[in-house]
């Protein structure tokens, strides 16, 4: 036997004993994966395309969560897809459907977020309504309302302190709230304006709130 006839057999024996030493459930396990990994892929793909005939298909069998499935690069979700879409129609649908509007992608941004960096008013109102984290930060720690104050949108402004968003939550990056950022840009004093009313509404409506303090009330008769 040749010398370069012993190597290749080597080789061979070599590649058999690996293949031996595989644990027996590693050639399940994959099968499965890829089987859930696929329905995943095929399900956001059915997003992207708006091909509502599929896309029922998957989010209509019981016991379902593929709704709130991620893609495996960017950790999107089909809500993160249909805000990016700026479509209104999908993004209730899904919202309808059961989508969770809190799961942030890779980069820590919300749907909520997503939309109001598009300033896509409508899709920012459908998160809100169905129970979107106001205040869920990315990771920058930027907040949506930090987001709008900084586009000087007005309308989103408005619509995230009605929601409830707090002006005084600081960034990551900077330590600055929605408030900071509208008193240091000079272009962005309606902003400012309208954060310092809803301020002052609120606590306007904290100190007329009825005291009870001390009031007793009128016995009956016996």
């Amino acid at each position: 036997m040749t010398k370069s006839d012993m190597l290749s057999k080597t080789a061979m024996l070599r590649v058999a004993a690996a293949a031996l030493c595989v644990p027996v459930g590693v050639a399940i396990l994959p099968t499965a994966a890829f089987a859930q990994f696929s329905e995943g892929y095929e399900f956001l793909k059915a997003v992207r395309e708006q091909d509502g005939t599929e896309v029922n298909k998957f989010v209509n069998e019981p016991g379902t969560t593929i709704i709130n499935t991620r893609d495996d690069g960017t950790g999107e979700t089909g809500l993160h897809i249909t805000v990016r879409d700026r479509s209104a129609s999908w993004t209730l649908f899904l919202l309808q459907k059961g989508a969770n509007p809190n799961i942030a992608d890779r980069k820590g941004q919300t749907p909520l977020i997503v939309a109001t960096q598009l300033n896509f008013v409508e899709g920012v109102e459908w998160l809100i309504k169905y129970q979107a984290q106001i205040d869920q930060a990315n990771k920058s720690g930027e907040t949506p309302l930090i987001i709008a104050t900084q586009l000087r949108n007005a309308d989103l402004v408005r619509i995230l302190l009605k929601a409830g968003a707090n002006p005084e939550k600081p960034d990551n990056i900077a330590g600055k709230s929605a408030r900071d950022y509208a008193t240091e840009d000079k272009r962005a004093a309606s902003i400012l304006s309208i954060i310092e009313n809803h301020a002052k509404k609120s606590d306007e409506k904290k100190a007329g709130e009825l005291d009870f303090s001390g009031f007793e009330p009128k016995k009956k008769e016996q």
